[in-house]
């Protein structure tokens, strides 16, 4: 993910399956549209990495390999496919995205992804979690406030 210097400003939004995440994308491409039409608009995914325990540790040995690859592939398809429904949500408006995915932890992932792709703002959701969920689970958003390289947007979920 080399940084190209376009002369264009570089905003990411960064999405995932949620309500809240469609809304920041949405909220983004209407309220920040003349901004956008100077920029390259870059839509983010992190897919956190697939969970494979359960299939070593079967009672009945490991699972087949071709198990674990079609597990693996349909884990990256659907960050992908998520990337397609936000690039149509784009079209829509009229902004045609580029798109990024990695596979990690999402937090750190999007706060990577800024820095390696040389982004100038962040525009993030967020879900409204309460201090209890917040205490013990942590927040996507509040994370990339305190850590990306750059201005982060947050846009509050709809009450």
């Amino acid at each position: 993910m080399a940084e190209e210097k376009s002369g264009k400003k570089k905003v990411m939004v960064a999405i995932d399956d949620s309500d809240c995440s469609k809304h920041a994308l949405k909220w983004t491409l209407v309220y920040l549209k003349d901004s956008l039409d100077d920029s390259d608009i870059i839509l983010f995914t992190a897919q956190p990495p697939l969970d494979l325990s359960c299939v070593y540790a079967s009672s009945y040995g490991a699972a087949p390999m071709e198990l674990i690859n079609s597990m693996q592939e349909n884990h990256k398809n659907a960050g992908l496919n998520r990337l397609e429904e936000g690039a149509k949500i784009c079209a829509e408006s009229g902004v045609t995205p580029r798109k990024a995915m990695e596979i990690g932890n999402p937090k750190e992932a999007i706060c990577d992804a800024v820095k390696k792709l040389g982004v100038d703002l962040l525009i993030v959701g967020s879900n409204g979690k309460g201090a209890l969920e917040r205490t013990f689970l942590g927040s996507v958003s509040n994370y990339c406030v305190n850590k990306a390289k750059c201005p982060v947007l947050v846009v509050r979920a709809k009450a």
